[in-house]
């Protein structure tokens, strides 16, 4: 409200955080099946001030905030094309389904007030560095992380380690290899043409890029390094 076009707001189905807060926060027992009500009614108290209406938004009511949804599975890229928003995939994440998910979403997409063709984003992971030794120490921070997800541990950012033997098992190691399978890693030489064979694959309006490292230093020179590749550039 106080400065106007400067945000867009995401909207997921997941509850955005571990299940013990989840729990902590009662949120436990709101359905996922109300989630395409709830985002009809985000837009509704976004969009002009209705005094007839019981409940308005204020600050909101009239901002007309660009909504995105969030999605990592087909439901969401299908209720994305439905209701004719902008969809982001989280590649991050969940990189198994990013093809058939953005295709079904191009496929299916309606036409609204907010968006008149499909736009789509898609979340990938990187690490870059100065050598591709480096990158793969340094990814051992986003191995440790994962693990502990899997685990049901605390996921704090660890510090990289020489080598994850003995951190884990081959089921393990190929369930985290599998989680970060649009990872880009490497130096820029490499990472730029692991962009270019993604950006082959599918076709997406925007790319978001994750840096999950311990040293803010070394993230620092890792977004210097991205923000120097040609398709970045470009933006």
């Amino acid at each position: 409200s106080l400065y106007p076009d400067r945000i867009d707001l995401g909207l997921g189905r997941a509850p955005g955080t571990d299940p013990m807060t989840s729990r902590a926060l009662r949120r436990e027992g709101l359905g996922a099946e109300q989630f395409p009500q709830d985002v009809a009614e985000l837009q509704r108290l976004l969009g002009p001030l209705d005094a007839s209406r019981a409940v308005n938004a204020i600050p909101g009511a009239g901002t007309n905030v660009p909504i995105w949804l969030l999605g990592s599975s087909l439901y969401s890229a299908q209720l994305a094309a439905q209701r004719g928003l902008p969809y982001a995939f989280a590649g991050h994440f969940a990189p198994r389904l990013y093809r058939e998910a953005l295709r079904i979403y191009r496929d299916q997409f309606q036409p609204s007030a907010q968006l008149d063709r499909p736009y789509a984003m898609l979340t990938v992971p990187a690490v870059p560095a100065d050598s591709d030794e480096e990158a793969q120490y340094l990814t051992t921070t986003s191995y440790q992380r994962i693990l502990a997800l899997f685990r049901g541990q605390p996921l704090w950012m660890k510090p990289p380690v020489q080598s994850m033997a003995g951190l884990w098992n081959a089921e393990e190691e190929a369930g985290v290899k599998g989680f970060l399978g649009l990872q880009l890693l490497g130096t820029a030489e490499s990472i730029q043409e692991q962009l270019d064979q993604l950006l082959d694959s599918v076709e997406v309006d925007e790319l978001m890029v994750t840096v999950d490292l311990h040293d803010p230093v070394k993230r620092r020179h890792a977004l210097d390094i991205l923000a120097a590749l040609e398709q970045f550039q470009a933006v």
